[in-house]
């Protein structure tokens, strides 16, 4: 597209539908018309009136005369009223909003950026809030295993919902009703809502279809709408009809028999309907006493036994549901043709299916003897069971190794039963929606045989004997991302050499044992898979077995680097400025964001420092946290090099300032969003080769211009995208200078911050984790890790004559290579080897 050019929009197809009481729809189509940021002549606003009566009609048509109003002679339901606004619609984007909710501004634009940019998109799922934007109606969705859709926190208060549950993009099973889009053509294809649901649970159907289909139906937290909820049933039902509880029950049932698999279906169908007869009598109980047939004896038994309106809805359904088999069995067969997703493929989408969702005592008895009657659990599959497991101290001030396990909880805890667990003790680690805990090597045991799938960094699978013997079957995933071997190379520099000597091979061993024992693996760059693969080759994991399973070997070994959070820093309290005495409001701030260690250079930077102040004096460097969270990683000798360089120079508290703790996690974008560069620079060596800087994407987070040392692969994005300046290593000068142009060039430091807010989507945690993700849906074990994953072929035995003329061919390669004393060495090692065979088969 030619610069300065603007992508043409779709037109947006708005449905409403009326039913009696035109106050909310004049409203509701008046906000469309004046409140949306989308252009007029790309909108199309459709009234459906659904038989309100001729006032309504009159005081729609005259309020806004540009919209469409279809008038039906009957009441076809939300289902139905949809449908015919539809087929009237001349949209490619077809846009359905409940006559009782408002739309933000930016309700239709966001959700068609989502479509635009995302073709597998078929549906946008609004976040939908009550009038007073407080709670929430809809900000994700689920099903229970007997076929009800429900709205996630629904009622619950905004503030109250975790961030990433709401402020998230992510996928969802369906949309609500109330405000909710989809492409023109998908709806078509699939038929539009079922009009035999009326309404209740069409919008479920729906969604459920398209999944099914392979579309994806997308929750997009920018397009809002705000909805009063229950508005609309409070137009089409009277209280205490039991109607509600009717469409609720019926319609459960009809959209699991259409769309569940054969397999799935036949355990869950007939339990369903004996859990719906179970609700009613529950219900019975709660609304009318003791609603039971089997009291009294005698002439009692002749009494007519009161039944209360909702508990006769519920059977009454069942009786429906029966009468619509035959028409619910054709649409039955052609979405069982038309899918290419499994049931399985949908689990993650329903969220916790084997809920119960009503709190009455006598249901949820029945709802416990049908699900192990019927192996519900099996057909529909609990929530994975996922293990984290740190060796950092998960605390409010976390360092990198910490910060990546919490997050890997964070992103897989949407999916899965997750528990982060330390085994380092415990301090006052931030909330969190999963398991937060401390092991000994002891209480390793139960949280292991616990979990389906066990995560582990750093040296914590030697304290888990277990997944070699009794846990060998479990699927373990090891997280590479920090080469132990080569950093331990750095720090032990001042270390004697027998020590030195004995302690790199203990960690090799480390990591040697994650390397054999692994089925997947995460490394942090496409240089560290290359790494990790050389490893993985000289160890024989690349096996013949393995190969031929992927020859790409990504299934094996992913590039999940560090991760960001997905949500711009935004400020929470005071940061450096208002911290440290010596930094004013004017003084351009360079940040150095993670800890002091043998593998940097901070020396560099001081003497940097120093060179810049005289010609700036207004610089200053702030080290973040110059001691480390975790009690077992003892102080490094470069932190009091840095400290003891700083004050020689008389730089310290007048341009260099050491924070001596970290700053806690939740509260370092207070730091970063005061700074105006962020730096890193470390000495040429293998560690920097393989390096991975956590703390630099902070930078990227925060929108700070980078300052870094040449010769790892952060200093090729930063290159490449041209987010700051790479220097050479151990150049006062060249870093000096970098940092004043960082710092001052002004133009230059907008373009970086610019350029940053792209690349740091890419490094977003759910897009880093992704792979992971991927692999817990599906977990396996490695194919060379497989029970009785035997070689199916084998050579045939050389014997006679050929192997004599092997003999002698390998005696005269023997002779040539070394001359009689090799050949004799040769010999002697095959009779050894000889001999150990005929040992071992005694």
């Amino acid at each position: 597209m030619p610069e300065g050019a603007t992508q043409a929009r779709p037109v947006v197809s708005v449905i409403i539908v009326n039913y009696r009481g035109a106050e909310d729809t004049v409203a509701c189509l008046r906000a469309l018309r004046e409140q949306l940021d989308y252009p007029a002549d790309k909108l199309e606003l459709i009234c459906v009136d659904n038989a309100s009566g001729d006032a309504d009609v009159r005081r729609i048509r005259d309020a806004e005369p540009g919209v469409t109003l279809v008038e039906s002679t009957e009441n076809l339901g939300f289902a139905g009223g949809c449908n015919l606004g539809a087929r009237r619609a001349n949209g490619t984007v077809l846009a359905f909003l409940n006559n009782d909710a408002r739309p933000d501004p930016q309700w239709v634009d966001a959700a068609v950026a989502t479509l635009r940019a995302e073709p597998a998109v078929a549906a946008v799922a609004s976040k939908v809030l009550d009038l007073d934007a407080r709670k929430a109606d809809f900000v994700d969705g689920g099903l229970t295993w007997f076929g009800m859709g429900y709205k996630r926190h629904a009622g619950s208060g905004i503030a109250d919902v975790p961030a990433e549950e709401h402020e998230l993009a992510k996928d969802v099973l369906f949309a609500t009703g109330s405000a909710m889009f989809v492409r023109a053509g998908a709806f078509t294809e699939l038929g539009g809502f079922d009009e035999r649901f009326f309404m209740f649970y069409e919008d479920v159907d729906l969604g459920w279809r398209l999944n099914l289909r392979g579309w994806r139906v997308r929750y997009v937290p920018e397009s809002i709408a705000y909805h009063r909820h229950h508005g609309t049933m409070a137009e089409v039902d009277a209280p205490d009809t039991g109607r509600e509880t009717f469409l609720l029950e019926r319609n459960a049932l009809a959209a699991m028999y259409k769309n569940l698999s054969d397999e799935t279906l036949a355990r869950a169908l007939p339990a369903a309907l004996a859990l719906t007869v179970r609700r009613a009598t529950a219900r019975g109980d709660l609304d009318a006493g003791q609603l039971d047939l089997q009291r009294g004896v005698g002439p009692i038994d002749t009494e007519p036994v009161p039944v209360p309106r909702p508990a006769l809805a519920g059977i009454l359904a069942v009786d429906q549901f029966v009468e619509l088999l035959p028409a619910l069995a054709e649409s039955r067969a052609a979405e069982q043709a038309a899918r290419v997703r499994t049931d399985a493929d949908l689990i993650p989408l329903l969220r916790k299916a084997l809920e119960p969702a009503y709190p009455l005592p006598r249901y949820l008895r029945a709802h416990d003897i049908l699900v192990e009657a019927f192996g519900i659990e099996r057909a529909f599959g609990s929530r994975r069971k996922v293990l984290v497991i740190t060796g950092d101290a998960i605390t409010t001030r976390m360092a990198g190794p910490a910060i990546r396990a919490w997050n890997i909880a964070s992103v897989l805890s949407a999916e899965h039963e997750v528990r982060l667990v330390t085994v380092n003790p415990l301090a006052d680690p931030p909330p969190a929606p999963f398991s937060v805990s401390a092991a000994r090597r002891r209480d390793l045991v139960e949280p292991v045989a616990w979990a389906d799938i066990v995560i582990l960094q750093g040296h914590v699978l030697e304290m888990a004997p277990a997944l070699h013997a009794e846990q060998a079957h479990k699927i373990v995933v090891c997280d590479l991302y920090d080469p132990m071997h080569l950093e331990l190379l750095e720090q032990s520099k001042d270390t004697p050499d027998d020590r030195r000597t004995a302690d790199l091979a203990g960690v090799t061993r480390v990591l040697d044992a994650q390397l054999e024992r692994g089925d997947f693996f995460l490394c942090a760059s496409e240089r560290q898979r290359h790494f990790w693969l050389g490893h993985l080759a000289a160890l024989g994991r690349l096996s013949p077995r393995l190969y031929d399973a992927d020859p790409t070997t990504g299934s094996l070994l992913s590039v999940v680097p560090f991760g960001l959070p997905a949500l711009a820093p935004e400020r929470t309290g005071p940061g450096l400025r208002a911290t440290l005495d010596g930094v004013s409001e004017s003084d351009r701030v360079v940040l150095w964001a993670g800890g002091v260690y043998s593998w940097f250079d901070p020396l560099t930077l001081i003497r940097a420092i120093d060179r810049l102040r005289e010609r700036r004096g207004d610089v200053r460097l702030v080290f973040l946290g110059m001691r480390h969270p975790n009690p077992e990683v003892s102080e490094m000798d470069i932190g009091t090099q840095t400290v003891r360089l700083s004050d020689s120079l008389g730089l310290t508290d007048k341009h260099v300032f050491f924070n001596q703790e970290w700053v806690p996690y939740g509260e370092r974008q207070n730091w970063l969003l005061d700074a105006n560069c962020g730096v890193t620079t470390h000495y040429s060596h293998v560690e920097t080769t393989f390096a991975f800087r956590t703390r630099v994407l902070d930078y990227l987070w925060a929108g700070l211009p980078i300052v870094t040392t040449d010769g790892d692969s952060f200093a090729d994005l930063v290159r490449e995208e041209r987010l700051g300046v790479v220097v050479p290593a151990e150049d006062a000068d060249a870093l000096a200078d970098a940092l004043d142009r960082c710092l001052y060039d002004t133009e230059f430091a907008d373009g970086c911050r610019e350029r940053m807010a792209a690349v740091a989507q890419r490094y977003a945690w759910p897009r880093a984790l992704a792979p992971l993700v991927e692999f817990c849906r599906d977990p396996h074990p490695a194919a060379d890790r497989l029970p009785g994953s035997a070689d199916l072929t084998e050579s045939d035995p050389v014997r006679g004559k050929e192997l004599l003329r092997r003999d002698l061919a390998l005696v005269r390669e023997y002779l040539t290579d070394g001359g009689p004393r090799e050949l004799a060495r040769r010999a002697g090692g095959r009779v050894l080897r000889l001999a150990r065979s005929r040992g071992q088969g005694r």
